[in-house]
């Protein structure tokens, strides 16, 4: 796979690639944020919590608020009981 540094280089390859030869098993699914962090919420956990928490934040290569931030936005979007999703 080419190393593309613009939008433009990405473009241009996606119009004649076949993707089809190449591997992309090994393709991890990146979330990028444009919405601004408008509010601020404190909370208070267990200490083993926090070093867990932590901890996956780390493997998953990000700050421990970004992976909060995401495990409650994935919880959103999974279906279960609750009256409506953001």
């Amino acid at each position: 796979m080419p190393h593309l540094t613009t939008d433009e280089a990405a473009e241009a390859f996606l119009e004649d690639a076949d993707l089809s030869t190449y591997d992309l098993s090994g393709m991890t699914l990146h979330s990028f944020e444009f919405a601004p962090k408008s509010r601020q919420v404190n909370l208070r956990f267990p200490e083993p919590l926090l070093a867990a928490v932590k901890a996956r934040a780390a493997a998953a290569g990000m700050s421990y608020q970004k992976f909060i931030r995401l495990s409650l936005e994935a919880a959103l979007r999974a279906p279960g009981p609750g009256a409506s999703r953001p």
